[in-house]
């Protein structure tokens, strides 16, 4: 079932966010996570990739050699494992970095075999001695490109032109929006104007980048339908674990701390259970007044923990009687 068929109006679905395990780590870790958060009945699951790193081994002359590797391997199986177990869409993250467009369309038919029908498209991040984002050999460049990819492929076209009498893929393309502009992009604008063009390119859903100022987001939405995007908008928010780790996403990604929210972290920045409970309250303040305001989802990247999260979700559960009598 595509994410846009759970859209209904007056109703917020919720979604998660995990990471696949560890190399060498049972899955059954991820399924300690999850576990608890199914009886809130998430609308679907979705998968981060992690694209290869390179590490240098040393060899015995005393040179090195330059290795490939994954510390989280497993996405697409992890996805196929969750529907599977949970009975609940899986969206697998789907990105640039590290594939050529001939192993994204192999990546996609293997997604569309196992009866995924949702995705997220994305560039991905840089490798950590890039200082900007290089493509794959003969690969897509940006996320815009990704999408036209995957919508040709719902069109019934392949990178091998020549073949004949193929069956047309049936995606739902969700993209990522960013409340704050991307952190790469120069301006507000024109992040927008790519937004638009990755819709128009095939984009059935936007989920945001994590913001801690709704305002952003309440802006961003209209900016948005101002220029004539239509498509679902479902807020992304990241319950905060520790203030160190909180710091550290948000200057990669370019999200701004309230100074209220980061005096607060800066007082536990040695206690992770006190910045716990900060993120706790941040997040139940952000999802009430999201709630209240009618989006159509909140999406919650999780990290795998599940503690916080049934806080969480149990003091949000009067606001959803509310939305449901």
């Amino acid at each position: 079932m595509k994410l846009t068929e759970y859209i209904k109006p007056g109703k917020t679905l919720f979604s998660f966010e995990v990471l696949p395990p560890l190399k060498g780590k049972s899955i059954d870790s991820l399924y300690q996570g999850i576990d608890p958060l199914m009886e809130f009945n998430p609308a679907f699951i979705d998968v981060t990739y992690h694209r290869e790193e390179f590490i240098e081994r040393p060899r015995k002359d005393g040179g090195y050699d330059k290795i490939s590797t994954k510390k989280r391997p497993g996405t697409v199986a992890i996805c196929a494992a969750i529907m599977n177990k949970y009975k609940v869409e899986a969206v697998p993250h789907l990105i640039c970095g590290g594939f050529s467009k001939d192993e994204t369309e192999n990546a996609l038919i293997d997604l569309a075999f196992l009866g995924i029908e949702n995705v997220l498209a994305l560039r991905g991040d840089n490798l950590k001695n890039e200082r900007n984002f290089v493509p794959e050999k003969n690969g897509n460049s940006n996320a815009l490109d990704l999408i036209r990819q995957i919508a040709d492929m719902n069109n019934g076209v392949y990178q091998d032109q020549e073949l004949q009498n193929v069956t047309e893929t049936n995606f739902c393309i969700g993209a990522a929006g960013y409340p704050e502009k991307h952190v790469e992009a120069s301006e507000v604008d024109t992040d927008l104007a790519n937004l638009k063009r990755k819709v128009d390119a095939g984009a059935d859903i936007i989920i945001t980048q994590l913001f801690f100022n709704n305002d952003y987001f309440f802006d961003f939405v209209q900016r948005v339908r101002d220029i004539g995007i239509t498509v679902p908008i479902i807020p992304g928010i990241m319950p905060i674990l520790s203030a160190k780790q909180i710091k550290r996403i948000t200057s990669m990604c370019g999200t701004t701390i309230p100074e209220e929210l980061r005096e607060k972290l800066d007082a536990a920045v040695d206690d992770d259970d006190k910045a716990r409970d900060i993120g706790i309250k941040q997040c139940i303040k952000q999802s009430k007044e999201l709630l209240a305001r009618g989006v159509p989802g909140i999406h919650f990247y999780v990290l795998n923990k599940s503690s916080h999260m049934i806080r969480i979700m149990e003091a949000l559960s009067e606001d959803l009687q509310k939305l449901r009598a």
